[in-house]
């Protein structure tokens, strides 16, 4: 990751997380009003990143955001 504040943003005034799981821009989206998530999606349609809303309140999001960040992350090191 090539983010200088690194792939995990936190605002605790609006609750919000972005989490950037890999580099490139987001091309798409794919709205989760239920667990108050937007996917970004790069051009391939895989995530690029997660932004959770009221993320204190949907750990289970930020759980699976963060493993997909360790599963990229693991998978580009291996490459």
């Amino acid at each position: 990751m090539t983010d200088p504040h690194g792939p995990v943003l936190y605002d605790p005034d609006t609750d919000s997380m972005y989490v950037k799981v890999r580099p490139g821009p987001g091309v798409d989206s794919r709205v989760d009003d239920a667990r108050d998530l937007v996917i970004d999606l790069g051009e391939d349609g895989e995530p690029v990143g997660y932004d959770i809303q009221y993320a204190s309140r949907h750990p289970d999001v930020i759980a699976e955001a963060l493993a997909t960040l360790r599963t990229l992350r693991g998978e580009a090191r291996a490459a």
